[in-house]
């Protein structure tokens, strides 16, 4: 695609934050798959959600590597934390991408305060997704104190950190859904920092593609589950 195409020119680590049930995790995948497709370089990805045993990037591992991924994780034992090894390496790798999913809360973006000085250089994005129909994301008060928690213990600076737009009710999310929710996070986001790009699912990107001020990214829906209805 190429928005991401046009973001990965310069920059060769994408860390992924943002309250559970945001998106961040089916974000993360369709970034790399994009970067992946790209063929430019070989492209890294760590699962580092230590908050919670559901949606989890590494449920979708063998589909993952499937797409010419390298896929890094670390077993756990129920919500034990452990941090999964080659962090530091591959983010000071400049021959390859490094796309992080970070868990949905200050637990787990604690996990990744140790390697802040990778993470706060011109070639890392910190990416934080907001969602206008998620309780965090719910008004700028909850806002700036779930994304404070969350530099607080990451170490990662304001100047580095990037805002994604995902307006979602779920699969069954509408084409006015979508603009509702984006009209409202940008007029909440305005006067403190813009967003980047949105994210819709495919199904919905040519409706709505030239219907708001930002890009928009067409996301797949990769993060299925059979207690959940998709389409």
């Amino acid at each position: 695609m190429e928005l991401i195409k046009q973001i990965a020119e310069d920059i060769n680590n994408f860390i992924f934050l943002g309250g559970a049930g945001s998106g961040k995790s089916e974000i993360a995948i369709n970034f790399a798959k994009c970067l992946s497709d790209s063929e430019s370089k070989e492209v890294h990805f760590f699962d580092m959600d230590m908050t919670k045993p559901l949606f989890r990037s590494r449920d979708l591992r063998p589909k993952i590597e499937h797409m010419g991924i390298i896929f890094h994780y670390e077993e756990q034992f129920m919500d034990a934390p452990t941090l999964v090894g080659g962090v530091n390496r591959f983010l000071r790798d400049e021959s390859c991408y490094v796309v992080m999913d970070i868990g949905g809360d200050y637990i787990g973006a604690r996990s990744i305060g140790g390697f802040a000085p990778a993470l706060n250089n011109e070639n890392t994005i910190a990416y934080y997704v907001l969602n206008a129909y998620r309780p965090w994301s719910y008004d700028i008060k909850h806002i700036d104190q779930t994304l404070g928690d969350i530099l607080g213990v990451s170490h990662i600076h304001l100047e580095h950190l990037h805002l994604i737009n995902n307006p979602n009710v779920g699969p069954d999310t509408t084409a006015q859904d979508f603009l509702k929710g984006s009209e409202w996070m940008t007029k909440t986001m305005s006067a403190y920092q813009p967003i980047d790009f949105s994210c819709v699912k495919k199904e919905l990107y040519e409706e709505v593609k030239n219907l708001i001020d930002e890009p928009v990214m067409p996301i797949n829906l990769y993060l299925t589950y059979p207690w959940i209805n998709y389409p």
